[in-house]
């Protein structure tokens, strides 16, 4: 077996035990712990080392990655970043990136220029990851944020427990973005009206609340259906599944963009209750 498909067999083995131990834990513990993409591994220490209050965990984050869809932000220019890929990276990878860029501790901000380049979601999954190694319950959020232009855009933020409250925080919006957006809010508490979970746009969309076409990503996919990857993506980062088939949405030709009766109905179940143990389904254009 080659050791590629060998890595991916493990990684799926590894995700799967982890969704079935999710469903034994109780309340919000079982968003204290470390998903097979959240955790760090050999560079635990390097979490442990760092403060525990999230504004400050949110800036050692935004000191350490760039946004490849930002680089103008901080005077970059993208040809020198030609070809990497926006995979998510697994935390331990990511911070192997990160220090082997430069070795200082976390907490010491890079410049753009010497920083780990990712996306929203490496930014989510980064400050999950802190925030799970101080014990503090967390997870990914799939959805759509209204603060980077008109509609709802696709996005990702990692939702955090502030005593009895669960709260948003976007590492993503450090000063030149916010700057550019002219974001007034704190990273650390982004305001529930400014960032909807899949689910909350599913149900307003299905009850013509919300018009469709407003979510999405850019001119690369709207839509109800554009909604309804959310909704599975969401769904699956709940259960620890932070990467998944359904990341593949730009291969879906046309036909597979359509939903029966029947989906309809699990989506609707989904989305309400999007917490519940693990559903697995592939995507259409996999089937």
């Amino acid at each position: 077996m080659r050791a590629d498909r060998l890595h991916m067999r493990l990684a799926d083995r590894a995700r799967t035990s982890f969704a079935a131990a999710m469903s034994t834990m109780s309340g919000i513990a079982r968003w204290a712990a470390h998903s097979p993409m959240s955790d760090p591994a050999g560079h635990a220490a390097d979490l442990a080392a760092e403060p525990a209050d999230v504004p400050a965990l949110a800036r050692i984050v935004q000191g350490v990655l760039v946004h490849l869809g930002w680089l103008d932000a901080y005077g970059l220019d993208a040809s020198r970043l030609a070809g990497i890929s926006r995979t998510t990276l697994p935390v331990a990878d990511r911070l192997a990136d990160v220090l082997r860029r430069d070795p200082r501790p976390l907490h010491e901000p890079r410049v753009p220029a010497d920083r780990s380049p990712g996306t929203c979601r490496d930014y989510a999954l980064l400050l999950c990851a802190l925030l799970r190694a101080k014990g503090v319950p967390a997870r990914l959020r799939c959805g759509f944020a209204a603060y980077f232009g008109p509609g709802w855009e696709d996005h990702w933020v990692c939702e955090y427990r502030d005593g009895a409250t669960w709260r948003l925080a976007d590492a993503q919006l450090d000063p030149p973005i916010r700057a550019r957006l002219g974001a007034a809010f704190e990273p650390a508490d982004v305001p529930r009206q400014a960032f909807l979970t899949a689910g909350e746009a599913w149900q307003a969309c299905r009850a013509e609340r919300a018009a469709s076409e407003t979510f999405g990503h850019g001119d690369e996919g709207t839509g109800l259906w554009f909604v309804k990857v959310n909704v599975h993506r969401d769904h699956l980062a709940l259960n620890g599944r932070e990467t998944s088939a359904w990341d593949g949405w730009r291969s879906a030709p046309p036909a597979a963009r359509r939903m029966s009766d029947d989906e309809l109905a699990l989506l609707d179940a989904l989305a309400a209750d999007p917490e519940r143990p693990l559903i697995e389904r592939s995507p259409d254009w996999q089937a």
